[in-house]
């Protein structure tokens, strides 16, 4: 029996270095033992043992045959794991009577013997043929076969009684040449449309014959069936989606490796997608697709930022959504305590008492963080020079994931899928994740307003999703343990000692777009409109310091009812309000200002922008869309205008949502649902395109509409 040990001594050799030596000498010393070696040009090196024996650099080189980690047999924990409990008995049942033969005793031991052991015929001094032959003729097999046991037995213990394995599922002699060239076929479809497996035989078929195999070479149809199956699991290409299949396809031959968050705010994720439920345009009354934007903390999966848009998303949304992470909205008001964070976002379990705070205290949805990086997809909202230019002022890092990589941003893509499964599939107006999972008529169930579906996404993430387990929110120093997010965040402020907020709340005006005017005596010009208010008294009339004269302007498109001016004196922000805004029930657009124009201009030679506003208001307020460019308008203007937190306008009523002008109505208008939904423009639709003769094709239709109402 070859041994696992090799006595070192003097005469052994290693490779130390890469240089062979040889021990010389062995000495004992205080510090313990050590050796002499010399190599091939007579140089002597003196060693410790144990750096010896335990270093990398030093291998020792065995002067006989013996068991090495690099053989080609498997090892005996892998040959025996294969064994199911049927064939595990049978080979200790083997096992038992190799030891009979072998030492006489089943167990192969004296002191172990069962009753009658040993038998007459497998004693000490029945020779070896004599017990080969014995054990035969019980088992019924030859002696040759009871030899090859033993053999196997003395070298691999009970792993050398395994019966071998059969071969591939194949035994064709061309079985490897034929996958290969199976193979080729189905990675070249890889961005096609799927093929059958029939199509993949004949290809792969023709490419054999034409590098010079014979037909009957070739497996037959059943085995080239058999063997795309065993392909299958390398290169899906049959069995799943087209998508799937790409997205398996594309995956890094290499290691996995991800970004892994320490603490609370490292980092952010943000996407934008499409809800699988209809909701209501508060406007037309008409159904309509909406798109969810979310800012995630990687490190807590807390939900920061949320923004419901309809048909499409700007640039101004994905802004607004980041900027909730630096300002969280205000809770609902009958939310229970466990959906409730502290403004600061810091836990309760570390709050100080509430009477010794100077002030009320406030409740928010969801923590305050100051993120480092924000890792964002390629999509024009979120690699905007708007977003961007705002992330470089505030010192944020943007970090894009790669090109139709989602796993890039997982935990964010699983919160869509968890919100799909656990929220919005049981919701009316709920149309599936594609055309084959829709409903027959899904929009004919939706009631739910923007406004609405946004409270309740926000309601279910608080109350739900943020204080329930994740598999994914673990510790490993607590293993089995799973942290909901909330208890993750807790975690992660006890881990790091800290958590980044926001410096300043006036910094909700850096997201918004500037333009530079001058300040007139009677205040500012911009496109036409003219706001004014105190702020602007000790500047009327002067030049700015720089080179044309003008001031800064803060300006937030989805809302022209104020703009926002910045006191070069104390550095404070003053909202500047517009002249035909007091008296108005819903915040207005720039877009939809100055469609209002051009109907105005339809109309009248010289028409003005109260004028053009009150009749696009009048028409709207009538629930009338007469076209795709002013129900667009419409579907701006039904967001919730309130997101940014904005400084009111002096001299000026507060613009209310949209919303709760629409919830003031009486109830005897019943809404109207369309059948269907004709495309949306997005946001690079030019409003010049949009014809006025499309107002007066649709106009009969619409006023159809009404009378129904």
């Amino acid at each position: 029996m070859s041994r696992a040990a090799v006595r070192v001594g003097v005469g052994s050799r290693f490779s130390y270095d890469g240089e062979i030596v040889e021990v010389v000498e062995l000495a004992s010393t205080q510090a313990g033992g050590e050796v002499v070696l010399k190599d091939g040009r007579g140089r002597l090196l003196r060693l410790a043992v144990k750096e010896l024996l335990l270093s990398d650099r030093a291998r020792i080189i065995p002067d006989g045959p013996g068991p090495a980690s690099n053989d080609p047999q498997e090892t005996a924990a892998v040959v025996l794991a294969r064994l199911d409990a049927g064939e595990r008995e049978l080979v200790l049942e083997r096992a038992a009577h190799v030891r009979e033969v072998l030492t006489g005793f089943r167990s192969g031991s004296e002191e172990l013997a069962a009753v009658g052991e040993p038998r007459a015929a497998y004693t000490a001094s029945e020779p070896m043929e004599s017990r080969y032959a014995a054990k035969a003729a019980e088992l019924g097999v030859a002696a040759r076969t009871v030899k090859r046991w033993a053999a196997a037995f003395r070298q691999d213990g009970e792993a050398g009684l395994v019966p071998a394995r059969s071969g591939p599922r194949s035994g064709h002699r061309n079985a490897e040449p034929w996958s290969e060239a199976a193979l080729e076929v189905m990675v070249e479809h890889t961005g096609q449309s799927k093929p059958s497996r029939k199509m993949v035989i004949e290809r792969t078929r023709a490419r054999l014959l034409a590098r010079g195999f014979e037909e009957e070479d070739l497996p037959s149809r059943a085995t080239a069936y058999r063997l795309l199956e065993d392909l299958e699991r390398r290169h899906p290409t049959f069995r799943l989606s087209t998508k799937r299949n790409r997205d398996i396809a594309a995956r890094p031959g290499g290691v996995y490796g991800k970004l892994r968050p320490t603490r609370p705010g490292e980092y952010l994720l943000m996407d934008t997608n499409r809800l699988d439920v209809f909701a209501l345009d508060p406007v037309t009354l008409q159904w309509l697709q909406a798109e969810l934007t979310v800012a995630m903390d990687w490190y807590t999966r807390c939900v920061c930022g949320i923004r419901i848009t309809p048909v499409s998303t700007k640039a101004v949304d994905a802004s607004v959504a980041l900027y909730q992470a630096f300002r969280p909205r205000p809770a609902g008001a009958d939310w229970p305590a466990h959906a409730v964070w502290p403004e600061h976002g810091i836990p309760r379990s570390v709050l100080v008492e509430a009477r010794a705070l100077e002030g009320p205290m406030r409740s928010a949805a969801s923590p305050a963080l100051v993120p480092e990086t924000v890792l964002v997809d390629h999509g024009k909202v979120f690699v905007s020079e708007h977003l961007t230019s705002v992330c470089r002022r505030l010192g944020i890092s943007v970090q894009p994931a790669r090109l139709r990589t989602g796993r890039d941003k997982g935990p964010l893509e699983r919160f869509f899928l968890t919100l799909r499964e656990d929220l919005l599939q049981g919701l009316p107006g709920y149309k599936g994740p594609d055309l084959h999972s829709r409903g027959e008529r899904p929009e004919g169930e939706a009631f739910f307003f923007l406004h609405e579906l946004e409270a309740i996404i926000r309601e279910w993430v608080a109350c739900v999703y943020h204080v329930r387990p994740h598999t994914s929110l673990i510790d490993p120093g607590v293993p089995g343990l799973r942290m909901s997010p909330a208890a993750m965040f807790e975690h992660g402020l006890n881990r790091a000692g800290y958590i980044e907020v926001p410096r300043d709340p006036d910094l909700a005006l850096e997201f918004l777009r500037v333009e530079r005017r001058k300040i007139q005596h009677y205040g500012i010009d911009l496109d036409a409109r003219r706001y004014n208010g105190a702020a602007l008294d000790p500047y009327r009339g002067l030049l700015s310091g720089e080179r044309d004269g003008k001031w800064p302007i803060a300006v937030n498109p989805d809302d022209i009812n104020a703009v926002y001016f910045r006191d070069p004196a104390d550095r404070r922000w003053h909202a500047l309000g517009w002249e035909h805004a007091p008296g108005r029930d819903m915040p207005v657009s720039e877009e939809a200002l100055q469609f209002a124009r051009r109907l105005a201009a339809a109309r009248d030679r010289f028409p003005d922008d109260k004028a053009a506003v009150r009749d696009l208001f009048e028409r709207w307020n009538l629930g009338l869309g007469t076209s795709l460019v002013e129900r667009r308008m419409a579907l701006r203007l039904a967001r919730e205008q309130a997101a940014l937190y904005l400084p009111e306008p002096e001299k000026s009523v507060a613009a209310l949502p949209s919303v709760r002008r629409l919830m003031e109505l009486t109830d005897a208008a019943e809404p109207q649902l369309a059948t269907e939904a004709g495309p949306e423009p997005g946001d690079d639709d030019v409003v010049e395109d949009a014809e006025l003769v499309e107002l007066e094709d649709d106009s009969d239709f619409y006023t159809d509409a009404l009378e129904d109402a």
